[in-house]
C-alpha cells in the first residue's frame, strides 16, 4: 500500500488538529493542515519517519517552502507540488510572501 501525504498550508491550521486520512485498496493518504513552513517541514518528517514515501504539497508553498520541506526528508520521501504563483486562498499571494 501507498502511503502518502498531503500537508496543506493555511493560518490558524494546527497540525495536531486539522489532519486526517483516507485509505483506498492501494492508498493510503494522511492530510495535515499547518500555519508556517516550519510547521510543514515538521509534518513531512514526521510522515516520512513512519514510512510515508509521498507527499505533496498545497499550491500556497511556495519555492522556498518547497525547498524547505524536501530538506526535512532527504532521500525518505518523494516531495511533489501544486504550483500557484498567485494562490487564490492567500489573498492571490504566494506563501513566500506570506510565510
Amino acid at each position: 500500500m501507498l502511503e502518502a501525504a498531503f500537508i496543506f498550508i493555511a493560518p490558524g491550521a494546527d497540525p495536531e488538529k486539522h489532519r486526517g486520512t483516507v485509505e483506498t485498496p492501494e492508498v493510503r493518504l494522511t492530510s495535515i493542515g499547518v500555519s508556517t513552513y516550519e510547521e510543514g517541514a515538521a509534518a513531512a518528517r514526521e510522515m516520512a519517519d513512519a514510512g510515508c514515501a509521498a507527499i505533496e504539497l498545497c499550491g500556497g508553498f511556495g519555492i522556498r517552502g518547497t525547498y524547505l520541506v524536501e530538506q526535512a526528508v532527504g532521500d525518505r520521501a518523494k516531495v511533489g507540488a501544486v504550483r500557484f504563483d498567485l494562490h487564490p486562498g492567500l489573498g492571490c499571494k504566494s506563501g513566500d510572501e506570506l510565510f
